[in-house]
């Protein structure tokens, strides 16, 4: 479902990057985050919140963030590092790593959510359901899942009973059985406690 509108600045400066994260929840895996920072003309009518899109429209249209931002960066925590420091610190560690990557340093930052911690002296702040609001986050979640997923997608093949390639990590039915029969891999989080769910919102 497409909103009305994305807006295209919330702070009035440019340039403003907009971050990110996916795979927070996942059983597996690191978790990735993106930083981009759009054209103040960008103009995309499908761009949207990364889960309102299909594979194929994340496709493409990562092909047109990375061709036509100003900047993008693209970093990820580890699923150790996750378990030794929780995936929220990960997660924003994701997002500052990001920002590192990204070729200019912004004047302000909006980020997706309810928290973060300052990154050198920018201002920043946070919007929840963010990603369906403003086109800057929005690309940035579409970077951080379709990385992720290209990620998930190679790992899959060392363990493919565990139906990675569908479920991204998540705790789906199949891999709750998986693990159930088969245990753990060495790229699981043994820090998350398992849900019995069946039925996820695989972002």
């Amino acid at each position: 479902m497409k909103p009305v509108s994305l807006l295209s600045n919330y702070s009035g400066r440019e340039p403003e990057a907009g971050c990110d994260e996916a795979g927070r929840g996942c059983l597996m895996g690191p978790v990735f985050a993106a930083a981009v920072i759009l054209p103040p003309n960008f103009d995309c009518p499908i761009l949207n919140d990364s889960k309102q899109l299909t594979a194929i429209q994340r496709k493409t249209l990562r092909l047109q963030i990375e061709e036509q931002a100003i900047a993008w960066g693209v970093a990820s925590v580890s699923h150790e590092e996750i378990d030794k420091i929780n995936i929220l610190q990960a997660s924003i560690k994701a997002m500052h790593l990001a920002l590192d990557k990204l070729i200019m340093t912004p004047v302000f930052i909006i980020v997706d959510g309810n928290r973060f911690k300052p990154w050198r002296d920018v201002p920043w702040k946070c919007h929840i359901k963010g990603d369906g609001n403003w086109m800057s986050i929005a690309a940035a979640s579409i970077l951080a899942k379709t990385h992720r997923d290209e990620w998930v997608g190679i790992i899959h093949h060392q363990y493919p009973e565990y139906d990675w390639a569908h479920n991204k990590g998540y705790a789906t039915a199949a891999h709750i059985a998986a693990i159930d029969h088969f245990g753990y891999t060495e790229w699981h989080r043994r820090s998350f406690h398992l849900k019995r769910q069946t039925s996820l919102d695989l972002t």
